[in-house]
């Protein structure tokens, strides 16, 4: 098969599969660890921001030594189809220990967080890495990379879509809590609400089955009798815990729910690790390697080196893309938060996270053909300052505004979702570019970048996300610090990701390879390969 030629649909679809695996992990980290963490485990949101950044940070060094690795894995499966294989079951291993909670000192929570959370960014690295780069390899047409990007995309929102869609569903079904609940009318749409429960649940949370009532402590403080759409606390075993719950006619016992988070969560991703290794084992075997480094390369770890940090296309690429991953990340941190806490409704976070899964779909599978129209990079900078204006706008809505936030946050989202499919395209753009300077290609080492912008700028929206809360003193635990926090929640919700993503706008002027140039490229590059293919045909008959 021509390395130009065109990729099966199969085999599009099956490399599509192994991004919806990873962001199955990634998604369900970058969206629930944080309030895991805080709301579950226990964690200050100072400690999970330090732990976020540190982890991410140091976890550029593999990155780089990931893509070196790759560029020189030999096997009969290929340099990078084999590391998704070897790393798929690990993978859905160290995900459902991020989210196991064991009985620990405050300080031993600590350490558990930070080995786990570090061997997951490892295993991670070690899996996506070569993921990406397959897709350099796969073929050498840029415009069947852009297609393939397209379908990549569409894999990932679908993945993102499992993890988002499902999980807060799945933790309301295997946390439900065998509790004896006392239901007494006051009036018509007011009621006296007793629960207690055998067993000790250090992460209750209570709530109606229809989400439309509202719960207030019938002893508590001033800041405590304050009604939201369900509440979370700690029940002791045998304590009677009482409620005033208003706002639903006919409130009954079989319309109340309590939920074990700690126990809802673990297995709950302990289900969806599963689909993951089924998911990455699918796209080993229905992958194939077909573009492979000039035959006379070389193996030369500092010349790869002095080409990449000499390659300006890589360059911008990786500053624009760790920017919109800071912005796509502190939206996706916060926003279970921002449902719980600021709209009390937290099963709404999930229909929302289905929107903004399927508007990303929609951005991904229009990205090719917009990007032929008006050039990769300029779609690039408009899809940058679009999305960033309208999530700015969610500043102005309350929490009763739940259309309008639900409008603006897809149609942000529906722009966002042309930022990766073009990012990762445009790296196998910049290995094009290297192999065409340099004659040499490191594929591995430049799709580096990729990983190491997803998770550091992963870490640096954790680390804002921390130290912003810990400003407003938010506490997960603790109902009148969260009340305090609200205003926080909110610009992390809002303007603060917008001025990011606005400066990845800036930097992305800077970006040298339009159409023109890549065609140039593509095709020297094509007739460079054909002519050392029939060379070495030649030696080979003599």
């Amino acid at each position: 098969m021509s390395k130009l030629a065109k990729l099966s649909l199969k085999e599009k679809i099956g490399y599509a599969f192994g991004d919806g695996a990873a962001n199955i992990a990634w998604r369900g980290v970058s969206t629930f660890l944080f309030i895991y963490y805080t709301d579950v485990f226990g964690l200050s949101p100072a400690i999970v921001g330090v732990l976020f950044l540190v982890a991410r940070f140091s976890d550029g060094i593999s990155d780089i030594l990931m893509g070196v690795i790759g560029d020189r894995t030999n096997s009969k499966y290929g340099k990078f189809r084999p590391w998704i294989l070897w790393t798929a079951i690990p993978l859905g291993v160290v995900l459902s220990l991020l989210f196991t909670a064991p009985d620990l000192s405050a300080t031993g929570k600590i350490v558990y967080a930070y080995v786990t959370y570090i061997l997951f960014t490892l295993i991670y690295t070690a899996n996506n890495i070569p993921y990406g780069a397959l897709m350099a390899v796969m073929t050498g047409d840029d415009k069947e990379r852009t297609s393939l990007g397209s379908f990549r995309m569409v894999g990932a929102f679908a993945g993102g879509m499992i993890v988002q869609g499902l999980l807060l569903f799945l933790v309301a079904y295997f946390g439900n809590v065998n509790s004896d609940i006392q239901v007494d009318r006051l009036s018509e749409e007011k009621f006296r609400v007793e629960v207690s429960a055998l067993d000790n649940v250090p992460n209750a949370n209570i709530k109606t089955e229809a989400g439309i009532a509202t719960f207030a402590w019938e002893n508590g403080s001033s800041s405590e009798k304050e009604g939201t759409r369900g509440k979370s606390f700690a029940m002791k075993s045998g304590e009677k815990y009482t409620f005033v719950v208003e706002g639903e006619a006919n409130l009954e016992i079989n319309n109340i729910s309590i939920i074990n988070q700690k126990t809802g969560y673990s297995k709950s991703i302990y289900v969806l690790s599963v689909f993951l290794i089924v998911f990455m084992l699918f796209t080993f075997y229905s992958t194939k390697e077909r573009v492979m480094p000039p035959a006379n390369q070389k193996n030369n770890f500092a010349k790869d080196f002095k080409d990449l940090i000499v390659n300006r296309p890589w360059l911008v690429l990786l500053v624009v893309g760790l920017l919109f991953n800071v912005y796509n990340s502190i939206k996706q941190g916060i926003v279970v938060i921002y449902f719980t806490h600021y709209l009390n409704d937290q099963l709404l976070t999930a229909t929302y996270l289905i929107g903004l899964m399927l508007a990303s779909i929609g951005g991904a599978m229009i990205t090719a053909s917009l990007g032929k129209k008006i050039g990769k990079k300029n779609l690039f900078i408009y899809a940058l300052i679009f999305s960033g204006l309208v999530n700015a706008s969610l500043v102005f809505c309350g929490p009763d505004n739940i259309s309008a936030i639900f409008t603006l946050g897809l149609i942000s989202e529906f722009a966002s979702a042309i930022f990766p499919t073009l990012f990762f395209t445009m790296l196998g753009d910049a290995a094009d570019y290297s192999e065409y300077k340099n004659s040499r290609r490191a594929t591995g080492l430049i799709y580096s970048a990729g990983s190491f912008a997803t998770k550091f700028g992963g870490g640096i929206a954790g680390a804002i996300i921390g130290f912003v809360l810990a400003a407003f003193n938010y506490n997960g635990q603790d109902a009148a610090s969260i009340s305090g926090a609200i205003p926080g929640v909110v610009m992390l919700m809002s303007w603060v990701p917008a001025i990011v993503v606005m400066l990845a706008a800036s930097l992305m002027l800077l970006y040298p390879l339009n159409q023109k140039k890549m065609d140039v490229i593509t095709l020297e590059l094509n007739t460079r390969r054909k002519g050392l293919k029939n060379e070495a045909k030649g030696k080979n008959n003599m």
